[in-house]
């Protein structure tokens, strides 16, 4: 029988948690309290957490004793990823973590109606199921992988509906860097409204 998160955000398909450094995007380099919640439709062939997409295969778990898991670390930083995140409510989740003044920061493809209240957006947009557009004007960061050339002109695009204040990020996919970073660099130097978002946690060998 299919478990059933309940709406009100109580108990989430949690997949894992630790305690880490951000490795990409605006906060790079900062420690945080990563929770991950499994369940996803997105569907990026080039995931690197294909094992998040089937959130039957993570348990639910009482977003109080993930909170309680959170406190117990020096950061007051916490990063909601997936899988896709915005498949469940976060509104119970983040209000418990900023009582305890926690700051929550989500990372999201933005594909679903955003819950939760957030100190941070980062939004990466996936061409696989787009974002929606009340979205993008929130996000603090846009943050758009570059697996082929075509994504320049997708980031572009989405660019232009996103605060002027968002800050904009190209990051090269993984598997394909050696042969994608250079182009980003190129890119940068000619349209540098863009920066460089790197996957240094993968360089430095931490989750």
């Amino acid at each position: 029988m299919a478990q059933q998160v309940p709406e009100d955000g109580t108990l989430l398909p949690l997949m894992e948690e630790f305690y880490t450094i951000q490795g990409e995007g605006f906060h790079t380099g900062k420690a945080a309290y990563f929770i991950r919640l499994g369940g996803c439709d997105v569907g990026c062939h080039w995931c690197d957490v294909k094992e998040s997409w089937d959130a039957e295969l993570h348990p639910l778990t009482s977003a109080d004793q993930i909170v309680k898991n959170a406190e117990s670390f020096p950061s007051k930083t916490v990063v909601i990823t997936g899988g896709e995140p915005l498949l469940y409510n976060l509104d119970y989740l983040t209000t418990q973590l900023q009582k305890r003044d926690i700051k929550t920061f989500i990372e999201t493809s933005g594909a679903y109606p955003l819950s939760g209240h957030w100190d941070w957006i980062c939004l990466s947009p996936k061409k696989f199921k787009g974002p929606r557009p009340d979205i993008l004007p929130l996000a603090g960061e846009l943050k758009v992988i570059v697996f082929n050339t075509s994504d320049f002109a997708w980031a572009e695009e989405h660019a232009q509906h996103v605060s002027p204040l968002t800050k904009l990020y190209l990051q090269p996919e993984w598997s394909k860097a050696a042969e994608i970073t250079p182009l980003i660099i190129n890119y940068v130097k000619e349209n540098p409204h863009w920066e460089i978002s790197l996957q240094t946690h993968k360089y430095l060998n931490i989750p």
